[in-house]
């Protein structure tokens, strides 16, 4: 791909044809990134080490902790925050490779129901994303977590489990549903902006 090309899409992703677009564009970038990486790792960066169980027994902490925790959070964000681009990251690399301008697309209705098509897939893939944190997280963290390790121990089944920090990471939980909610209700103002234009009621930049 020549450097016209790849000019072309970066600045696509970074300035969409709509406000409502750019706005959500900033709040994703900056924001959401900002809030997983650095406050995320604050939160979660140790959660595996002081995760105790059985001081003595180091195999049942490991087993208890991969119980709890099927997938980390900060994967799991993570790979939501980069799903989540894919559409849109599609839409403008064939931007770039058919050559069209930023102010083209909400002027012709192929192009305009493509960028809509872009935006509505990013609402079902938060709103997958959102389904999914439910069943792997809900939506508060216990300081007390029972093990089922009748694979490890035959004298019992049950064991007790301390959850570090529980109560930030409810907290965060919370901001990060927030997160979504706000991303989805973002996406679906864009749609509606990209109507008013089509539609008349709002002046095409």
């Amino acid at each position: 791909m020549s450097p016209n090309y790849m000019r072309s899409f970066s600045e696509g992703c970074l300035r969409p044809p709509t406000v409502i677009g750019q706005f959500h564009t900033l709040f994703f970038g900056s924001v959401r990134m900002f809030f997983l990486g650095v406050l995320g790792f604050a939160v979660y960066g140790n959660e595996a080490l002081h995760f105790s169980c059985d001081p003595e027994k180091r195999e049942v902490n490991l087993f208890c902790y991969n119980q709890f925790r099927p997938i980390t959070p900060q994967v799991f964000w993570a790979l939501q925050l980069v799903i989540v681009l894919v559409p849109g990251a599609f839409f403008h690399l064939y931007a770039a490779c058919k050559s069209i301008k930023q102010e083209d697309i909400l002027q012709k209705a192929f192009y305009t129901g493509f960028y809509i098509f872009s935006v509505f897939l990013r609402i079902v893939l938060e709103a997958v994303a959102f389904w999914l944190q439910i069943q792997l997280f809900g939506f508060k963290v216990n300081a007390i977590y029972m093990c089922d390790v009748g694979a490890l121990e035959k004298n019992f089944n049950i064991t007790r489990c301390m959850v570090p920090e529980h109560f930030e990471k409810t907290i965060f939980l919370i901001a990060m549903y927030t997160f979504t909610v706000i991303t989805v209700v973002l996406c679906v103002a864009e749609i509606f902006e990209i109507s008013c234009r089509r539609l008349g009621f709002l002046k095409l930049s």
